[in-house]
């Protein structure tokens, strides 16, 4: 498997140099920060570009034409929604996550880059459906299929175009068939370019059974 570097990041994705000063601060502070708080594991640090950065952008990829507000739930260090934040800047995005240390992380990006899209709601994923009404979701490593569309579905029940973009690994599948057992949705699974055993799963028409 190739793992991408810093020079991949402009090849793969085709940012302006603004966009890509703005990745290379966000790196750094990720660095920096990472001694102090676990931001991420230690063990990813030395390929940041490929396992976090690339591995976030690639979400990009899947956001619907007419996006205007996203949310990104439970996303720790700012995986994958500040990187987006960084590369979309118009879209209003959302950055959720309960750790009050993370969020000023997130917050000292946002500042040292400039970013005028972006809000951080430092609250439980559970607490926040009545604050914001996105058109698009995404979550890395944060809960089941079956846990997230709980807490997606006030939401879905408000927004009947509401798409989704999870980051899931090797229970994928298996995550997919416990979601049906409750939920009636339309999934597409999008290979990984970062990690084989990885997808990212586009969903909409989510719905209680």
């Amino acid at each position: 498997m190739k793992i991408y570097s810093k020079g991949d990041f402009l090849e793969l994705f085709n940012v302006s140099d603004n966009i890509f000063n703005n990745i290379e601060i966000y790196h750094d502070l990720l660095v920096k920060w990472n001694k102090a708080i676990n931001l991420v594991s230690s063990k990813t640090v030395a390929k940041a570009w490929h396992r976090h950065f690339i591995d976030s952008a690639q979400v990009t990829w899947f956001i619907p034409e007419n996006t205007k507000i996203y949310t990104d739930l439970g996303c720790g260090g700012g995986f994958p929604g500040l990187v987006v934040a960084i590369m979309r800047a118009d879209i209003d995005v959302h950055l959720v996550e309960s750790d009050e240390r993370k969020c000023q992380f997130m917050r000292t990006v946002a500042r040292e880059c400039a970013l005028k899209n972006v809000t951080i709601h430092t609250i439980r994923v559970e607490n926040i459906s009545k604050e914001i009404m996105p058109d698009f979701i995404t979550a890395r490593a944060l809960a089941s299929l079956e846990q997230l569309f709980a807490y997606c579905l006030p939401w879905a029940q408000s927004n009947s175009k509401l798409e989704f973009c999870f980051m899931k690994g090797l229970r994928a599948d298996e995550e997919i068939e416990q979601a049906y057992s409750f939920y009636n949705f339309d999934i597409a699974k999008n290979a990984s370019i970062t990690d084989p055993k990885a997808q990212l799963l586009t969903v909409k028409n989510l719905c209680m059974k």
